[in-house]
């Protein structure tokens, strides 16, 4: 994995980069604004950025919306001290593929981490739940034509688990499927939705009411 730092604070990076190098983490760049960390993208080309959102010049936000536009492969990971809804909802729509917060513990903040090379959202599950609690307060916007009737029965299975917050790996287990069954039925679904991410699939269906209550059946088809 191919990183770059963007954050307005040099001692923060200088410690990230440090904790990221001692787990075999290159770190390709840094940038200490948003602007910045547009142009060091466009220069190195990193898998993720580990983005903050209060930066000067440019926030986190602007410069994710203008990365994805410019460069949808590259993943953004927010990692901020805000864990305000508003700031959280905005960065999902901004294209951000998850939401960490700074006061992670390390081990936490890795293995979260280490789900963006699996397809997987790093965001912790109590924010996962405020983006669902959110989204399904909210379900007067017109639904994609077609598109919940084009999901089949094991892509409805897959959604119901992402919407809890499983990883794949779960996934797999609960489905009794693999890892790269899992991975292919996810890619459907975010085609056929329209969508990004795991956390705007999970937006997605709970704002339209697509969810059901029960948790979706372990035998496979």
């Amino acid at each position: 994995m191919r990183v770059l730092l963007a954050d307005d604070h040099v001692l923060f990076r200088d410690a990230l980069r440090s904790l990221l190098e001692a787990r075999g983490i290159e770190v390709v760049g840094e940038a200490s604004d948003g602007q910045e960390a547009v142009e060091r993208t466009w220069q190195v080309r990193p898998d993720v950025i580990l983005m903050d959102i209060t930066m000067p010049r440019m926030d986190g936000l602007e410069a994710t919306r203008i990365i994805k536009a410019r460069m949808p492969d590259v993943k953004v990971v927010i990692l901020t001290v805000s864990d305000e809804d508003r700031v959280l909802f905005e960065a999902i729509k901004s294209g951000a593929q998850g939401y960490l917060l700074k006061n992670l513990r390390a081990d936490e903040f890795f293995e979260l981490l280490s789900g963006v090379e699996r397809g997987e959202a790093p965001i912790t599950r109590r924010l996962a739940g405020r983006i669902l609690e959110e989204f399904a307060r909210d379900r007067g916007g017109p639904a994609r034509s077609g598109a919940q009737e084009s999901l089949t029965d094991r892509e409805w299975d897959v959604l119901r688990c992402v919407s809890q917050g499983a990883s794949n790996r779960e996934i797999a287990a609960l489905l009794r499927i693999s890892e790269n069954t899992v991975k292919y039925h996810l890619k459907n679904i975010l085609a056929k939705l329209h969508l990004r991410n795991r956390a705007e699939v999970v937006a997605y269906a709970a704002r339209r009411g697509w969810l059901p209550p029960e948790p979706p059946g372990s035998e496979p088809s």
